[in-house]
């Protein structure tokens, strides 16, 4: 095997890889972004703990056959970032989007994405954005169950106060 085939072997190992660990991937049409942008997208993706990369079409197209996922095919055109997210699914759609929107830009668009095994539309990534992370559900949750025994003990403290002063 020639030394080229190795290595495409290899990256396509590293992104069947990346895939599998992935809760959520978006891809997006990157042409027309400055240097400057890109290093702030790449920034903003380390300290939210995603990954952001720019693949092959081609060598992602092998690795998304080998994992069984389809429905991605027709998005692999032109140049594609890829955005990998492994702790929560909501991360990935959230930094992308809420970039783009920041920056009012029209050069990075959103093509569609993954979630799971599971191919998204633009739709589907854009209400996945929309969604509060994992953490702030379950505060949420916790906010909810805390809140009625706050109250109870607040009513009890109360009456044990008017007994008190009787």
């Amino acid at each position: 095997m020639s030394k080229n085939r190795e290595l495409k072997v290899q990256v396509v190992a590293d992104i069947v890889e990346k895939i599998k660990n992935c809760q959520s991937m978006v891809i997006c049409s990157y042409s027309g972004l400055t240097v400057e942008q890109v290093t702030n997208l790449r920034k903003l993706c380390r300290e939210q703990e995603v990954q952001y990369c720019v693949l092959k079409n081609r060598l992602v197209l092998r690795a998304l056959q080998e994992c069984g996922i389809s429905g991605l095919e027709n998005l692999l055109e032109g140049p594609n970032a890829f955005v990998f997210s492994t702790k929560d699914v909501t991360n990935a759609p959230k930094v992308v989007n809420d970039f783009i929107e920041k920056n009012k830009l029209q050069s990075l668009e959103i093509k569609g994405g993954l979630m799971g095994i599971e191919a998204m539309d633009v739709a589907a990534v854009k209400a996945l954005a929309a969604l509060p992370s994992r953490e702030e559900l379950l505060a949420t949750v916790v906010g909810c169950l805390v809140s009625p025994v706050s109250s109870l003990v607040a009513v009890l403290d109360e009456i044990a106060e008017q007994k008190a002063a009787a």
